[in-house]
């Protein structure tokens, strides 16, 4: 895969300044790369370019806009998910169809990059969904069989299953992600996990 090769430092500082950074103040989504206190490094963090008035957000001249924070991941399920990471991002494209090379930033080495990298609608809510269903799950391979599923869903796919997810109040959203989970991950301790698992991965 791409997102396997290594970049030297200049490289990608040179293609982020020239291809990315003009992109990070106006992307509807971003994926942050930093380090949290108390969390293994490196964290990824994916955010939505909202309205500060959310009443307004679909207004002609929309207010300030402010990146809000959708979820995360770090530690064993990054490790996990990071080939599905990986495709997600490598299919970002910019406005001529051209892949922006998002992927580069995220590989099975030392990850030295920090920062913002612009992500379209696509990307965005199936990272934001993936990272939302892997909460509270300790089996990985139910973890990354969901991511692997998820990168599988069409744009409007996962706009409406973020949706179902995370808009319909405390209780509707976490019935909502526990149903979401069985669906797509399994039920824990189901022999079938590991098979369907392998027939998923590229």
């Amino acid at each position: 895969m791409a997102g396997d090769k290594v970049y030297s430092s200049n490289q990608l500082q040179q293609h982020y300044q020239q291809a990315l950074a003009p992109r990070v103040g106006i992307a509807p989504w971003v994926l942050r790369i930093t380090d949290l206190k108390n969390k293994a490094s490196p964290v990824l963090v994916v955010k939505e370019r909202c309205s500060l008035d959310m009443s307004l957000e679909n207004s002609p001249t929309r207010p300030g806009r402010v990146l809000r924070d959708r979820g995360l991941l770090y530690g064993q399920s990054l490790r996990r998910c990071l080939r599905t990471v990986q495709a997600i991002a490598g299919e970002v494209v910019d406005e001529a169809g051209i892949p922006m090379g998002i992927q580069r930033y995220i590989h099975s080495g030392q990850m030295e990059f920090r920062g913002n990298l612009p992500l379209d609608s696509a990307a965005g809510c199936k990272l934001a969904l993936i990272f939302k269903l892997q909460e509270r799950i300790n089996d990985q391979n139910r973890v990354e069989l969901i991511a692997w599923r998820v990168e599988r869903f069409t744009a409007e796919e996962a706009a409406y299953w973020l949706t179902r997810a995370t808009q319909y109040g405390a209780a509707g959203n976490r019935w909502a992600q526990a149903g979401m989970r069985i669906i797509l991950g399994g039920q824990p301790g189901d022999p079938a996990i590991p098979e369907m698992l392998a027939n998923l991965r590229k």
